[in-house]
């Protein structure tokens, strides 16, 4: 089910990005682009600002993924209504670079947007539950572990690996998104480039699987540089998912 909802993410937006013609499908991707890097970056300071809100586990659960929806939304509105501010009209190109142009962009865009709501999917409070087929997943055919679209490709893992590699380039001395920085140098030289150990998925799956046991108080990422910040258990005790959870075993994502 979740390879068919991207096929038809993917096909919506296109269609609905190529419509604006070559230019307008360049300004549509860039506005996409930049507005789910600035979201990936700063979802989760919003979401540690919007948990304060609310006093229950339910809200303090959904915070991620309301965070990072909305950030990346108001960001596309936003950049994308700049370009019709700068560029109100579009220049003229030639038939076959107008229609090469709008498709293509129209796909990127799309796969860009299914890869950006795929990630989103990581952060929802979702618990794994057993199919009739014993196949543990959190929604029907989603699974973080696999390639999500058609087992083919895994947009998730591709838009988290090149908002951490953008990141990491543009601020090599600042805030870089999903992992703290290690380098030998904490053990023996102290002038070793640094390494970042990306962890994304599986600190969204620790937080998953103990929302859905109840065990203990469950956590969450605090910000990009790998900090956690509590979070209220899930109500109603340990019946509420399958899977890896606080019982000692390893967690699954």
């Amino acid at each position: 089910m979740i390879d068919v909802l991207l096929l038809l993410i993917l096909a919506g937006v296109t269609w609905c990005v190529a419509s604006e013609g070559a230019w307008g499908a360049a300004l549509t991707f860039l506005s996409v682009l930049f507005a789910g890097l600035l979201a990936m970056n700063y979802f989760e300071l919003l979401a540690g600002s919007l948990e304060g809100m609310g006093s229950s586990p339910a809200w303090s659960q959904r915070c991620d993924v309301i965070a990072l929806v909305v950030l990346f939304a108001a960001g596309v509105f936003v950049l994308r209504l700049g370009t019709e501010k700068l560029a109100p009209t579009f220049m003229p190109t030639h038939p076959l670079v107008y229609e090469i142009g709008r498709w293509s962009m129209g796909l990127a865009t799309g796969y860009l947007t299914m890869a950006i709501l795929l990630t989103a999917v990581h952060t929802a409070p979702l618990p794994r539950w057993v199919t009739a087929a014993g196949v543990s997943e959190f929604i029907p055919g989603f699974k973080p572990e696999r390639k999500n679209f058609f087992h083919a490709v895994a947009p998730d893992r591709q838009w988290l690996g090149f908002v951490q590699y953008v990141s990491r380039k543009s601020l090599p001395r600042g805030r870089v998104f999903d992992g703290p920085r290690f380098s030998a140098g904490d053990y023996q030289d102290t002038a070793a480039t640094p390494q970042y150990w990306p962890s994304f998925p599986i600190r969204y799956a620790t937080r998953r699987d103990q929302i859905a046991t109840g065990g203990g108080v469950a956590v969450a990422p605090g910000d990009s540089g790998g900090g956690l910040r509590p979070i209220s258990p899930a109500p109603g005790g340990g019946g509420g998912g399958r899977g890896g959870g606080s019982g000692g075993g390893p967690t699954q994502f």
